[in-house]
């Protein structure tokens, strides 16, 4: 199976951005020195990690589904850190549960919470 190794994540505002990112999930954001460009680790049980840059162009996004332990609870948190859930906790029977969501730059990503008993 293949995993997402790293993700860049366009922002008009990237302090922003990284401070919902760093609330949300707890990442360490660093500049990388003499770039604009800023590294970050998203998990420490299963390592992976990815970029932040200002974005290159209107369209620029991404869609990353990113493992979290309640989809409920961190469906609840993105809209309290200002961002929306543009689709409600979904099943993958069997699986695990899903929501898309947008953060505060208009970026889609998506929560996944894995379970087997998923109706």
């Amino acid at each position: 199976m293949s995993t997402v190794v790293h993700v860049e994540i366009p922002a008009d505002d990237v302090g922003r951005a990284q401070k919902f990112y760093s609330e949300l999930f707890g990442w360490e954001i660093k500049q990388l020195p003499g770039m604009d460009y800023w590294l970050f680790t998203m998990d420490r049980v299963k390592p992976m990690g990815g970029g932040m840059m200002k974005r290159h162009h209107p369209g620029q996004t991404i869609t990353n589904y990113f493992d979290v332990s309640s989809v409920d609870d961190f469906s609840a948190k993105v809209e309290r850190l200002a961002g929306k859930v543009i689709v409600r906790k979904t099943a993958v029977p069997q699986m695990g549960y899903f929501a898309v969501c947008l953060d505060t730059e208009n970026n889609a990503f998506g929560l996944w919470e894995e379970s087997k008993d998923a109706k």
